[in-house]
């Protein structure tokens, strides 16, 4: 069984607006290690929309784009990515494919089918997956910035704290932090 793993980009006062991080060629190269390292992506689909409507674009040469994100970009297209979403059922981007159903159900299925785990990168719905306890570690590049509105980190809560014990951290040179928690099951949960 694989480890299913939350990775976004988040400020320091918890954002996770897509739009307030450093989009540079680190931050890039940070998220393709972190890609090439799983077996699989999950999204939700307003997600998989924004990246669908940007990320095949720039693989296919019609966007300029620095060697980071087009390096991104091209192992984005041969990457399996899986969708949850009760209101889209096609997605046509290469290798996307619907998780239908039961949410907790299909989720442990694809956790237990992908022995090198699966890196979910949508913030509600990963928040929604650790309310289910299904979240194993989590990759965060937390960013020197104060955005003061949201979307932010679990805004809708958790039913109990998660207690986390840190795997790694690497400071980049454009000021963000990588930290790799993994989370301490404990007997409150």
């Amino acid at each position: 069984m694989g480890l299913l793993t939350f990775g976004i980009n988040v400020t320091l006062d918890g954002c996770v607006d897509h739009r307030e991080g450093i989009a540079d060629d680190e931050t890039h190269a940070h998220f393709t290690r972190l890609m090439d390292d799983c077996g699989a992506m999950l999204w939700g689909r307003i997600t998989y929309e924004m990246m669908e409507d940007y990320w095949p674009a720039v693989a296919r040469g019609d966007v300029d784009a620095s060697a980071a994100m087009r390096e991104w970009a091209l192992k984005l297209e041969v990457k399996p990515k899986y969708v949850v979403s009760s209101t889209r059922r096609e997605f046509p981007w290469a290798n996307s494919h619907h998780l239908a159903g039961d949410v907790r159900s299909a989720v442990q299925d694809l956790k237990d089918q992908t022995t090198r785990g699966v890196l979910v990168g949508s913030g509600t719905l990963a928040a929604e997956l650790d309310r289910m306890g299904l979240v194993d570690e989590y990759q965060f590049l937390v960013h020197p910035r104060i955005a003061g509105h949201g979307p932010t980190l679990y805004q809708d809560g958790l039913l109990h704290t998660r207690r986390l014990e840190l795997v790694a951290s690497e400071p980049l040179s454009n000021g963000a932090i990588a930290v790799h928690y993994r989370r301490v099951v404990d007997d409150h949960e």
